[in-house]
């Protein structure tokens, strides 16, 4: 198993948030809570940096309200309105969730070889397989796929659903396409909570380069101390979410905050071929003259280290090496 790094907020101050890691150990964790939701028969209180946990057995519960669980780096759950969650598993590795009501939305930024999310409506068992974005409805049951790729088993029955297709999880599983450009409150509250998370991604990055932890950063959930909240920052290159956001690793965010080079020719003169140096124009005193010689050539845009990233080519839900 690869291990992963976090940054936790729980409890520690900005500066430490900034710059302590340590290794998770369960999922569960309620990152984020609008109107009413309740964790077994508490009322969960929103507070500035404290993430109640889920324990094994015990229910999250919405009325007029939602929720954002995290379940493993990079899978967010967000369950809907008068909806209803049983925390089977808290395993990292494996996470189990039963729905009980309504419905819940997984995004997965990012899972590897040794990583299983499951979630259960009825005698169904999902498992998703690939990043991308799934739909989940306990009544009547069923999955919607709208990117990425899944796994139903009910009893003997295993079957794969790809994007674009949904399945009903009662009676016979059969696979049919549906609209994706169809949603309602639910799956764009998904779509806005996703960037938030890409806006909270930049300074997250930009604070593990500084403290250093960018070439050892293995990718993960950070803490953005401004935002009060966690986000997700990939190890390398630029992620690009299902939704189109992007979430920059430690090395590549810099290049948000440094502006292109751009050479100013007309204070490095014109270039004499002859010469082989660039030469200096007329003043207004009508002098002129040549740069020392063995000056070397401009350097052109396209060679600066500053330059910008250009947008991946690509489809969305891949990385930016």
């Amino acid at each position: 198993m690869r291990l992963r790094r976090w940054v936790c907020g729980v409890g520690l101050s900005v500066a430490a948030a900034l710059a302590q890691t340590v290794i998770s150990a369960r999922s569960g964790l309620i990152h984020y809570t609008e109107g009413d939701v309740l964790m077994g028969s508490q009322r969960v209180e929103p507070k500035f940096g404290h993430f109640p946990q889920l324990e094994e057995g015990q229910v999250l519960r919405t009325e007029e309200g939602r929720a954002e669980v995290l379940l493993n780096p990079g899978v967010f759950l967000r369950l809907g309105e008068h909806s209803g969650i049983r925390m089977v598993s808290t395993l990292l590795t494996a996470p189990r969730v039963e729905l009980l009501s309504g419905s819940l939305v997984i995004e997965s930024a990012d899972l590897d070889k040794d990583t299983s999310v499951l979630i259960r409506v009825r005698d169904a068992e999902v498992r998703f397989r690939k990043k991308g974005i799934f739909r989940l409805n306990a009544d009547p049951p069923e999955l919607r796929v709208f990117d990425g790729q899944a796994v139903i088993e009910r009893g003997k029955e295993l079957l794969e659903v790809k994007e674009g297709r949904k399945v009903g999880l009662e009676g016979e599983l059969a696979v049919a396409k549906f609209d994706r450009r169809l949603t309602d409150a639910l799956d764009r509250w998904s779509m806005r909570r996703a960037e938030y998370l890409s806006m909270a991604s930049v300074y997250a990055a930009r604070s593990l380069g500084d403290a250093g932890a960018g070439w050892r950063w293995d990718g993960g959930w950070a803490f953005n101390p401004y935002f009060g909240m966690f986000t997700y920052v990939p190890s390398a290159g630029i992620y690009i979410s299902p939704y189109g956001y992007r979430f920059y690793s430690p090395e590549r965010v810099y290049a948000l905050y440094e502006p292109p080079h751009v050479v100013n020719y007309s204070e490095l003169g014109r270039w004499d071929a002859s010469r082989g140096y660039p030469t200096i124009p007329q003043t207004s005193a009508g002098t002129s003259g040549t740069l020392a010689a063995g000056a070397a050539a401009p350097t052109t845009s396209s060679e600066s280290s500053s330059a910008p990233i250009q947008r991946p080519s690509g489809t969305a839900g891949g990385r930016d090496h």
